[in-house]
């Protein structure tokens, strides 16, 4: 198992990350999604980009897994889809700038970024914002907050209502029902691994109000269209022809704000990254850094 580490990022933050691969390789830095937890990564994932000579960081964002948890409640998501945000809620930009804080921790001046979904919110943000520190950018299943695009269907948001779960049982007997609903459907689904990081992930946070603030989170940060058309650095827009959490507009609105980017679109895949799906994915981000010029803008 790959040891957890802690970094203090600044502004009272700490964050919970692991290294895989080479000590010497070339740097990338995962990014996951809303209230999902490093170890939402798949180890076989993780192995195969390490084996391709990445030094491979993955981390908790703030109120997931075993970094720093804000205190606040959240609000209802009802008042969080009518834009009622507390003015106490943090927002992408300080997502992105806890993210940029743990590259000053570990000493890393640049790093090939990949996030998926929220996480490519960050990434996009930490790319249009700190442009020195990133080599390449892969936005995975993730859109720009435009109004009308990329958003999830109703039954998506149906299944994100509800009571959140109370025991372990119930988060792991949750997590099958969304991801059978929002996942692949083009690729075989994989129960038993699913239970697994279910079952790891409530043992390391039973806190549900941290998903709620992380939701906030994007809302409070509205459209970042006009952001996200500042970004230059070389980027690479992956999408799922089936993404019921993220409408595939998502990732044709981020290709066109973002000039001179790349848009793959894989048949088949939803919002999860199944086994089938590795080797394309691992050798997209690795042809993509291969093919920059390794070098920030």
């Amino acid at each position: 198992m790959t040891e957890e580490l802690f970094a203090d990022v600044g502004r009272g933050i700490e964050l919970c990350y692991t290294e895989t691969g080479d000590p010497a390789g070339r740097p990338l830095l995962l990014v996951m999604g809303l209230g999902q937890q490093l170890i939402a990564w798949p180890d076989g994932f993780v192995d195969l980009l390490a084996s391709r000579g990445f030094r491979v960081i993955t981390f908790d964002n703030r109120d997931a897994g075993r970094s720093t948890h804000a205190g606040y409640r959240p609000p209802p998501l009802m008042a969080i889809l009518r834009n009622r945000i507390p003015a106490d809620a943090y927002n992408l930009g300080d997502l992105g700038q806890d993210t940029v804080g743990l590259l000053d921790a570990l000493g890393l001046e640049s790093v090939h970024i990949a996030g998926v979904s929220m996480g490519g919110m960050i990434a996009q943000t930490v790319a249009a914002r700190f442009p020195q520190r990133v080599r390449t950018l892969t936005s995975i299943m993730s859109t720009t907050g435009a109004r009308k695009v990329g958003r999830p269907a109703l039954s998506t948001w149906i299944k994100m209502g509800g009571q959140p779960p109370r025991s372990r049982d119930e988060a792991v007997a949750r997590a099958v029902r969304m991801f059978r609903h929002i996942g692949s459907h083009g690729f075989p689904f994989d129960e038993e691994s699913l239970r697994a990081r279910a079952g790891a992930a409530w043992d390391r946070d039973r806190s549900p109000a941290g998903l709620g603030r992380q939701l906030t989170a994007i809302f409070a940060s509205g459209d970042r269209t006009d952001e996200v058309r500042r970004i230059t650095v070389p980027t690479l827009v992956v999408h799922g022809d089936r993404d019921r959490m993220v409408h595939p507009s998502g990732g044709r609105v981020t290709h066109q704000a973002i000039a001179g980017s790349r848009l793959v679109t894989i048949p088949g895949l939803g919002h999860d990254c199944p086994a089938g799906v590795w080797p394309r994915l691992v050798d997209l981000i690795d042809e993509h850094a291969q093919d920059s010029t390794h070098a920030p803008a």
